[in-house]
């Protein structure tokens, strides 16, 4: 029987794989024989000095800006597709329109972007998209309208491209994790009251 996590000879990109989540999502296909590239914002690999690297073949991109992503030199060919960009505002940025923009161009429109500029080679090799949303997606977050109203329009882009592309071959799946200790999430982790109260709501 075929081992279902033997990637070996197949491409993977992570969109977002340079930290957090991603860059565990990125090793964890390498390490199961995939050839592994990963995008970020900074200028180079080793500008990311607390992140894993090792292994991976990095690439510059701001999925911020959509000419950026057209023009993209994207791997030849792709089995799997993970879209786990994300950003978020605080100090009640995203209430303003500024904030709620910005966190939206990366946390939502960029998904677009990136699904259609890598469909064709998805098609190509019947392969899978995979989107990274968060369970903010589906509670109220009191500081972060813009990053939760994101998410959730993550979640339901899944159900949307999942009908989209299937006819294409293409598979497309949705992830959204929790409270993962990730740069992202750190000025709530630190906080022991809110440590305390989502402890409490766990079951």
């Amino acid at each position: 029987m075929t081992d279902p996590l033997d990637y070996s000879g197949k491409t993977v990109l992570v969109v977002g794989g340079t930290s957090g989540i991603g860059n565990g999502i990125a090793q964890g296909f390498r390490k199961a024989g995939a050839t592994v590239h990963v995008t970020g914002t900074r200028g180079s690999a080793e500008d990311y000095p607390d992140s894993d690297m090792e292994g991976l073949s990095f690439h510059s991109l701001d999925v911020s800006d959509r000419d950026a992503v057209d023009a993209f030199g994207w791997p030849g060919t792709l089995d799997v597709v993970v879209l786990c960009q994300g950003i978020a505002r605080y100090g009640r940025e995203e209430f303003t329109r500024e904030g709620w923009d910005a966190v939206m161009e990366v946390n939502l429109d960029s998904l677009l972007d990136c699904a259609n500029a890598t469909r064709q080679k998805l098609a190509d090799t019947g392969g899978s998209l995979i989107i990274v949303s968060s369970i903010g997606g589906y509670r109220g977050l009191i500081g972060n309208p813009a990053y939760g109203a994101s998410k959730a329009g993550a979640i339901s882009m899944v159900k949307s491209l999942g009908v989209a592309f299937g006819p294409d071959g293409i598979r497309v799946n949705g992830i959204a994790p929790g409270y993962v200790h990730t740069k992202i999430n750190d000025v709530f982790l630190k906080d022991e009251r809110f440590q305390k109260q989502t402890i409490a709501a766990t079951p």
